[in-house]
């Protein structure tokens, strides 16, 4: 591990004077893939240092000890080679996690699917706020959420929403969301009080670009309509709505939301590109299954993940055994411990697995 980092480290400065130099800095396209690289591997060396200051800080305590005879002194050079020993093994732990292989899909925006499932016009109403829940998170991570395409069942519920989230590290925090989501609760339309079970299906999917994804235009059929809605003034009255089929796959998609055919086709090809984009990458997770296990619900889009009990105020993740009870500011968008959590889990089962090898 040390030889990678010193590897690093000599690669950063050699980075640091290239960027340095004017016919670099000229050439807008070499100077931007440079600064991309230097920023990718700032956070190793800033740790890497740190970790050879503590190096240095213990072998002068150490030092210390055997030279000096003055009782004061020797009980600070215990106590500084203490903090010393401890900064050494969190460096050490960070550093490991730092080299971990990185995701190439990290940096990607994400289109956003959630659909309801079981549960009838409650699982509709979930799927809602599942989505004004992950509107809340967006919007403290200052990211920007686009609706592709939305399917209402007229009582405020979803029975299918698609979004564009376009922010840094959106698919970096948010791929553990794909999969089950399950709610416990009564229903406002439920007499008895019985509490009643429904779900909803996330699917996080990185947006694909075109040089990712090679659509044959003579595998696709476009069909042009009338966009439908709830009436009123937003409805259009042009032929602007589009149903882009892909026949080889049996995709879907229906755009409506822009008042602009073109707009509407631009954004029914650009999920089509992201949903056969992430097929592509569920059979490599398929076909790597044992890789697959050593990482956290980015695969199986079945998976119960997560269950949002509305009388006992608790949401819990199955998938790490994390139970919060805060339902409310969950709701609202404050996911991050369960985010933090779900990241520190999977950097934990990689590094075993790392290890293993």
């Amino acid at each position: 591990m040390f030889d990678k980092l010193d590897d690093i480290l000599i690669h950063y400065e050699e980075l640091m004077l290239m960027l340095g130099d004017p016919e670099v800095t000229q050439d807008t396209k070499r100077f931007t893939r440079l600064m991309k690289e230097q920023a990718e591997l700032a956070p190793i060396v800033e740790a890497y240092k740190r970790y050879k200051q503590a190096r240095q800080d213990m072998e002068d305590s150490l030092g210390m000890l055997e030279d000096e005879s003055d009782e004061e002194l020797r009980e600070l050079a215990k106590e500084e080679l203490s903090d010393a020993k401890k900064r050494i093994e969190e460096l050490e732990h960070e550093l490991k996690i730092l080299l971990l292989p990185k995701d190439p899909n990290d940096d990607k925006n994400i289109i956003l699917e959630i659909r309801a499932g079981a549960g009838g016009d409650e699982a509709a109403l979930f799927a809602s706020e599942l989505y004004r829940m992950y509107l809340g998170y967006a919007d403290s991570q200052r990211w920007k959420v686009e609706i592709i395409s939305l399917n209402e069942n007229g009582i405020g519920g979803f029975k299918e929403v698609v979004a564009m989230v376009t922010g840094k590290g959106a698919y970096s925090k948010l791929k553990y969301e794909s999969g089950v989501h399950r709610v416990q609760r009564v229903p406002e339309t439920e007499s008895g009080g019985r509490i009643h079970t429904s779900t909803a299906t996330v699917a996080v999917m990185p947006e694909a670009e075109e040089v990712d994804v090679q659509i044959d235009m003579n595998d696709c059929r476009i069909d042009v309509m009338r966009a439908s809605g709830n009436g009123g003034q937003c409805v259009n009255t042009t032929d602007s709505a589009v149903r882009l089929t892909h026949m080889p796959t049996g995709i879907v998609i229906y755009s409506q939301t822009e008042k602009s055919q073109l707009q509407n086709k631009e954004k029914a090809f650009r999920l089509l590109r992201s949903k056969l984009y992430d097929m592509e990458l569920e059979k490599k997770q398929n076909s790597e299954a044992e890789e697959r296990r050593s990482q956290i619900g980015t695969g199986d889009r079945s998976e119960k993940i997560r269950t949002y009990n509305f009388p006992q105020g608790r949401v819990t993740d199955h998938r790490i055994k994390l139970t919060l009870y805060k339902i409310d500011s969950i709701m609202n968008g404050d996911i991050q411990e369960l985010l933090d959590n779900l990241i520190a889990a999977d950097q934990a089962a990689k590094l075993a697995k790392m290890n293993e090898n």
